[in-house]
């Protein structure tokens, strides 16, 4: 074996081993309340900061504790951060959920499932529609809600796809978590289904003109019908109209809209909502 052979293998190894050394070194995870992880080594720890540096860098990084929602430490403890700007908790899953600060007496709009129970087809379309409706409808009687302020609609969607949590899955993610997430202490929770239907009407129109024959005795007409065919289309809805203070559900109700029409869902919307706990007549 030449010379350079000999460097060229010794060169393999000590890459190898520097390798192997930094792969199995096992490292510190920072979940952030905003769900970035960073994988790091963390050196130093306050009630305010935390400093940390990156692999293969020894230049040491604070980060302060009202971004953090939990440590997994790689001794594999793990530990949660509770601080006034937030909280951060888990679920029954071990996910992590982070929390928004809490605003008392505000209602959040959720997003409305609007599902054809025919074919259990949601749109989303009709999701964000329904929930910008529900919304408006609060705005506008604002003065009855009173002393209930609307959550912005932007900062509740912005707060939910933060938390991965859209009009798919908002059915199944527990009432507390969401109060949470959207540092809100009332929700309301709606849901649209419906089956359409097609029908047939028929109208028939009768003209005729009278004869009168010479000894004025008899009379003859001579009539003449014409029958016209519609297709019409009906939408056969079911609203469903959840209201919720503190964890607690203070209002639910259903409600079958009177008209088979295409926008009859928003009366039942309107409706309820003015049958529920939080209005106020004035």
């Amino acid at each position: 074996m030449n010379f350079t052979k000999v460097i060229t293998v010794i060169v393999l190894l000590f890459v190898s081993v520097f390798t192997f050394a930094q792969g199995g070194k096992k490292l510190d995870k920072i979940i952030k309340r905003d769900y970035q992880i960073i994988e790091c080594t963390i050196a130093k720890m306050s009630d305010k900061t935390v400093e940390y540096s990156l692999p293969g860098e020894t230049m040491q990084i604070a980060l302060d504790v009202s971004q953090i929602a939990r440590i997994d430490f790689a001794s594999g403890r793990s530990q949660t951060f509770d601080v006034s700007a937030g909280t951060a908790t888990s679920d029954n899953t071990g996910q992590v959920i982070a929390a928004a600060e809490m605003k008392p007496n505000t209602i959040a709009v959720l997003p409305v499932p609007y599902v054809n129970s025919g074919t259990m087809e949601s749109s989303e379309e009709m999701a964000k529609f329904a929930q910008n409706d529900l919304y408006n409808k609060l705005l506008d009687k604002s003065a009855n809600l009173f002393p209930l302020t609307v959550q912005d609609l932007r900062v509740t969607n912005s707060l939910l796809h933060k938390a991965g949590i859209d009009y798919k899955n908002i059915d199944e993610t527990p009432i507390e978590d969401l109060q949470k997430i959207l540092g809100v202490d009332n929700v309301i929770a709606a849901k649209v289904s419906f089956t359409i239907t097609e029908g047939s009407t028929a109208s028939t129109y009768n003209s005729g003109n009278a004869k009168v024959s010479d000894n004025n005795k008899k009379v003859k007409t001579s009539d003449i019908s014409t029958t016209t065919a519609s297709n019409q289309t009906y939408y056969n809805y079911m609203v469903y109209f959840d209201m919720y203070k503190n964890g607690t559900k203070i209002y639910s109700q259903t409600r079958k809209p009177f008209l088979n029409i295409k926008d009859s869902w928003m009366d039942s919307i309107t409706y309820l909502l003015k049958r529920s706990p939080i209005y106020v007549k004035k």
